[in-house]
């Protein structure tokens, strides 16, 4: 926003002008006749007074920070002699200079270091607002407090004055008073309520770094898990989430949330779990998250909340490097929707999700366009980005094209309260530099309503939250500024002389273009949404996984990662592989080779799912590297199987081959998705087929028959020897009696022998058949078959009868 006109600034009085105006003519005249003569500290003409920097002045408290007529200023703080020697009859004052003339000026005169100049800072009230300090030894640091009635400040005319503190004193080396030490501060003087008072919009940022994972509990309560325990030290008494909910509970401001914040201290009010390197430790901060939250309810109570897209997603990163990456627009639509749903549930007020806020409020065309991609019809944008060219600081919102509004904060107040403000005097000299900005803005055109906001920095420190709540107490008196809301400062009526136009891609800070996330942030992003697209569609309770990498994708993209390139990559690496770690607790079970015997066999296959929940909508591809060798499903090179699988189980799916020739087949087994996509690493193996041909069947099938037979054979073969036995033990003796009658029996009856016997005179002998019969087939003499011994080397040996020894009988006939 352009610096207001010099002319815009405090005049002093009629009666202050002619009096200066008299002190410099007769100034002019005595001085060289030599009447005039200065005191000691008087300026030289180089502006500086010798030692003027000897002794550190640091103010550190004004107050009140903007008096009214009646009330007592008092200014605190220390002084230190930082020179090497002893200072002695040192005196404190109170100075008043003239007020800077227009905006540009108070940032001058509030930066302002160095000597002291009388015309600059004028002259000491002296009298009893003085503070005496006998001795000030080197390196020793002394408290000071001057107390000084508003009306003795001689403060005619509204307006920014210059205010001073001031160490006159002698050294050894330089026994003569001289102003040594000087403090500096702006004091705003605007004692009557304006006419028109300025609306003042303050943006009160709750935002944080990421700290929770993307890694959830085993448990059916998915117990989170956190990336350290930092943030329990924000929410603690003290912290700066702390501290930015105790400051601004009661505050008129506009409270900006990231709702990943919410979300991450709600899971802490619940058991969660902390990474302490491989392990997992509980977390113990469930009290401190609590009351943050009950705290948190009751600050943003009747106050406006704009709560920004999951994750505050960096807006400018997105538009410069993520959209040549495929996907990565897409997060910013579910990212809003979920954004208002996440504070209504935890804080049960409806937030507006129709404003975006790119990093310090820098815009261009691609930026706007990313912005308003995903719902936002407004974007915060800020005047040394969407410059004025105006004497005055114009209404903060205007058109820029496309039904967009752009609500353009002020620079100068947005930026107040940056760097370190830990000590009280940097803190002290913001709010003072603040308060006087603010005036000087409504003091531009005195009769004109303007609505001005202010966006400050994403994530305030402790002590920066601390100064701006300061200055706002101060502006609640609402004498020249009144509290307003986002919305209803972008409803304001645009300046018809405020610039409508974006500032092109080349406008944009180099500095904070260096900071975006770079290409392969993008890149990361979308592998890991790949990934989880392929493993959702198997899953049977998909929302838990969706919903915590979901939110984990969002806070890869957030503007808090600007200036820390490697916590960020790092991030995005854990999510990914925890991610993958995950698809792989469902996988294809490895095979050993197989040995294939005959024309069709089953070949199992086994998935395997380690989740905690089922799997479904998955199919197993069974592939044969030579179909023609062996063939799946009646000789087709692929087979497939639909898979479902309990949570923590296993199951084997069988595939029917057909084998048409010997020889080794590789087989591939990869499980896909319905859509197509392979999921999971393929599982490779290999059958050994060996063909039976007909000429080996029958072969085998001759062989088969001949071992039957055998077996029949051996089996009536010992069938009927064991029914002879019982026949063999009722004969009689061979040359029994009963014998000798037996046989002359059967030779009156007329048998005729047939089997050969034992003749009287070679002393030979026949071997008995086991029929019974001789070699002729006639039986023996004894009536026991007789045997050539066994037909078949397996056979056992046939039983004979005994030999009968005595000499033949007469008349016995021997066939030869």
């Amino acid at each position: 926003m352009a610096e207001a006109a010099d002319f815009q600034g405090i005049r002093p009085s009629p009666a202050r002008r002619w009096l200066r105006r008299t002190a410099a003519v007769l100034a002019g005249v005595l001085l060289p006749a030599g009447l005039l003569q200065g005191p000691a500290l008087a300026e030289p003409q180089d502006g500086k007074a010798r030692g003027a920097s000897t002794v550190h002045v640091s103010l550190d408290t004004v107050t009140p920070a903007a008096p009214v007529e009646g009330d007592t200023l008092t200014l605190s703080g220390t002084v230190t002699n930082e020179g090497k020697e002893t200072v002695s009859n040192a005196q404190m004052d109170v100075r008043v200079g003239d007020g800077p003339t227009g905006r540009g000026a108070i940032d001058r005169a509030a930066g302002r270091t160095g000597g002291f100049t009388e015309s600059g800072d004028g002259k000491p009230l002296g009298g009893p607002y003085t503070l005496k300090i006998p001795q000030l030894p080197s390196g020793i640091t002394r408290d000071f407090s001057l107390s000084v009635p508003v009306d003795k400040l001689e403060l005619d005319g509204d307006g920014v004055r210059q205010l001073a503190v001031s160490l006159s004193g002698r050294t050894p080396s330089e026994p003569y008073d001289q102003v040594l030490g000087i403090g500096r501060t702006l004091l705003p003087w605007q004692p009557e309520t304006t006419e028109k008072k300025t609306g003042l919009t303050y943006l009160w940022p709750l935002i944080s770094s990421t700290h929770l994972s993307a890694e959830t509990g085993p448990d059916d309560q998915q117990t989170p898990v956190f990336e350290n325990d930092d943030l329990a030290a924000e929410l603690a008494p003290g912290g700066r989430l702390q501290q930015l909910v105790s400051l601004g509970a009661g505050l008129p401001v506009t409270w900006v949330v990231d709702p990943d914040l919410l979300a991450t201290v709600e899971a802490m009010t619940r058991d969660y779990q902390i990474k302490d390197g491989s392990t997992r430790v509980p977390g113990t901060h469930q009290a401190v998250a609590k009351q943050w939250l009950n705290e948190l309810e009751k600050a943003v109570k009747d106050r406006e909340i704009v709560a920004l897209p999951y994750g505050d997603p960096d807006l400018a990163s997105l538009a410069h490097r993520g959209r040549d990456v495929s996907g990565s627009l897409s997060h910013l639509q579910p990212a809003t929707e979920v954004a208002g749903a996440t504070v209504e549930t935890i804080l049960h007020v409806k937030p507006s999700t129709d404003f975006a806020w790119p990093v310090d409020g820098a815009i261009d065309p691609s930026i706007v366009d990313v912005a308003t991609s995903a719902g936002a019809d407004k974007v915060i944008a800020r005047s040394d980005s969407v410059r004025d060219d105006l004497p005055y600081a114009p209404n903060a919102a205007r058109p820029i094209g496309g039904g967009t509004t752009a609500v353009v904060a002020d620079a100068a107040l947005s930026t107040a309260f940056t760097g370190d403000l830990t000590r009280a005097s940097d803190a002290t000299r913001a709010v003072q530099r603040f308060l006087a900005q603010t005036l000087a803005i409504t003091q531009q055109q005195p009769g004109k309503q303007r609505d001005i906001v202010v966006a400050p920095q994403r994530t305030p420190t402790t002590s920066q939250a601390q100064a701006m709540a300061s200055a706002l107490r101060t502006l609640e008196a609402q004498r020249w500024t009144q509290p307003l809301d986002l919305s209803t400062a972008a409803l304001a009526k645009p300046d018809p002389g405020a610039t409508t136009e974006v500032p092109g891609p080349a406008d944009y800070p180099r500095e904070l273009r260096r900071q975006e996330l770079p290409v392969q942030a993008f890149q990361d992003m979308r592998a890991t949404q790949d990934d989880l697209d392929n493993f959702t569609v198997i899953l049977t309770f998909a929302y838990r996984v969706t919903t915590p990498f979901g939110n984990a994708i969002n806070r890869e993209m957030s503007a808090s990662w600007r200036g820390r390139p490697e916590p960020a990559r790092a991030y995005r690496a854990e999510v990914l592989r925890h991610l993958r770690g995950l698809t792989t607790e469902v996988q294809l079970i490895e095979k050993s080779d197989l040995t294939l015997s005959g024309r069709s066999a089953t070949i199992p296959v086994t998935v395997q799912n380690k989740l905690l929940q089922g799997i479904d909508h998955l199919v197993l591809r069974l592939e044969s590297s030579k179909p023609t060798r062996l063939g799946l499903n009646g000789g087709a090179p692929m087979a497939e199987q639909q898979i479902q699988v309990d949570g923590g189980h296993s199951q084997s799916v069988k595939f029917t081959a057909s084998a048409n020739a010997n020889g080794p087949v590789r087989m591939k087994a990869q499980l896909y998705t319905q859509d197509g996509r392979p999921y999971g690493k393929p599982m490779e193996f290999t059958v050994k087929v060996s063909e039976i041909t007909p000429t080996v069947m029958l072969v085998i099938a001759g062989g088969v028959l001949l071992l039957v037979l055998a077996g029949i054979r051996m089996y009536t073969h010992r069938k009927r020897a064991a029914a002879r036995r019982p026949a063999e033990a009722d004969a009689p003796e061979p040359g029994s009696p009963e014998a000798g009658a037996e046989a002359a029996d059967e030779r009156a009856g007329g048998t005729e022998a047939t089997g050969v016997t034992e003749g009287a005179g070679d002393g030979s002998s026949v071997r008995p058949d086991p029929s019974g019969r001789t070699d002729d087939g006639s039986p023996d003499s004894t009536g026991a078959p007789v045997s050539d011994g066994p037909e078949q080397p397996s056979d056992p040996a046939a039983n004979t009868g005994r030999e009968n020894a005595d000499p033949s009988g007469t008349g016995e006939k021997v066939d030869r």
